[in-house]
C-alpha cells in the first residue's frame, strides 16, 4: 500500500464530492488533499488523528477539516457495522467571491477555522449527522441547498472544538508519507513494549537526529509525545472495558503507574479513575 496525495474530483453534475461508507477500515490511509472535508461516522469508536491532534471518539464523530491537513481515515481498524458520510469540496465551490457575499459571512469564517480542524459534539453533531445521512437521497439542487444549511449550522454552533491552536498548511511528498506509515504501523504493533527513537531511526533509514526532525515536522509532536498519546488512547479503551487503572497502565505500554497517571492527567485533564467514573456516570 502506498500513501499519497489524494486527488479529488467533484461528482458528475455536482460542485462537491459525496462518499458513503468507503470501507477503508482495513487500510491505513494517512493522507492529505487540497479540498475541505466533512466527515461523519456513526456506529463506530476509533481514533481521530488529524495533524498533530490524536484522540479517541466514541460511537460517532463529526469533523470539518481544512485543506492539506494530513489525517488518518476515521474508520481505520473499526470492526463494528458502521456508516460514514464524507463530503469533499473545494474552497471556491460557491464561486470566487465567497467572502464578499454578506449572507455567506458565517460560512466564510467557518472555512477559515477549518484550517485548524474542527470537531463537533452534542445536538450539533446529532442534527448534522441526520442531515448528512439523508443527503444522498436528495436531488442535486436540493443537495446543494442542504449542504449550505449544514455549513451554516456548523458556522453558528458553539458545540465545537478547534483541534489545533493555529492553521495547518503542509505539503508532504510520497517518501515522507510512506515513512510515517511505517512508523505508525510499528507503534500500533509494538506499543505495549518499550520503543526507542533509535529503533525508529533504523526503521526509517534515518539518523536519530534526522528522524526526530522528520517526525516533529510530520506530526508537530516529539516521538515521545506521540507514543504517549497513542498509549493513553489505548488505556482509555481498556478502562472502558472495565480494566482497573493498574491493568490499563501496563497493558497500554507504560512501565510506571505514577508516570501513567501524570501523562493521563496532562492529556485528558483528569486522572484515570475520574475518567472512568465520568464515562460510567
Amino acid at each position: 500500500m502506498k500513501i499519497k496525495l489524494e486527488e479529488i474530483r467533484p461528482d458528475t453534475n455536482r460542485s462537491f464530492r459525496l462518499l458513503l461508507t468507503p470501507h477503508l477500515n482495513d487500510l491505513f490511509f494517512w493522507h492529505y488533499h487540497p479540498e475541505y472535508e466533512i466527515v461523519y461516522i456513526e456506529g463506530a469508536s476509533g481514533t481521530r488523528h488529524i495533524g498533530e491532534h490524536i484522540s479517541a471518539y466514541e460511537n460517532s464523530d463529526l469533523v470539518f477539516i481544512g485543506p492539506n491537513i494530513p489525517h488518518l481515515n476515521f474508520d481505520y481498524g473499526v470492526k463494528t457495522d458502521y456508516q460514514e458520510v464524507v463530503v469533499q469540496l473545494k474552497e471556491d465551490f460557491l464561486g470566487q467571491n465567497l467572502h464578499s457575499v454578506p449572507e455567506f459571512s458565517d460560512i466564510a469564517s467557518l472555512f477559515e477555522k477549518a484550517r485548524q480542524g474542527i470537531s463537533f459534539y452534542g445536538e450539533t453533531k446529532r442534527i448534522i449527522g441526520e442531515k448528512l445521512n439523508r443527503l444522498s437521497g436528495l436531488q442535486h439542487f436540493d443537495q446543494l441547498i442542504e449542504l449550505l444549511h449544514i455549513l451554516q449550522l456548523m458556522a453558528i454552533s458553539t458545540e465545537c472544538l478547534l483541534l489545533h491552536h493555529k492553521p495547518i498548511a503542509h505539503y508532504y511528498n510520497l517518501k515522507e508519507q510512506q515513512r510515517i506509515q511505517r512508523v505508525y504501523r510499528y507503534i500500533e504493533e509494538n506499543y505495549q513494549q518499550k520503543i526507542t527513537v533509535e529503533e525508529m531511526a533504523g526503521i526509517t533509514s534515518l539518523t536519530t537526529a534526522a528522524f526526530c526532525r522528520y517526525f516533529k515536522k510530520m506530526t508537530r509532536l516529539t516521538f515521545t509525545e506521540f507514543v504517549n498519546q497513542y498509549r493513553i488512547n489505548q488505556a482509555k479503551k481498556l478502562l472502558l472495558q472495565h480494566k482497573n487503572v493498574t491493568e490499563a497502565c501496563f497493558e497500554s505500554g507504560f512501565e510506571s503507574l505514577s508516570y501513567f497517571n501524570k501523562i493521563f492527567k496532562r492529556l485528558t485533564g483528569e486522572n484515570p479513575v475520574q475518567f472512568k467514573k465520568q464515562f460510567l456516570k
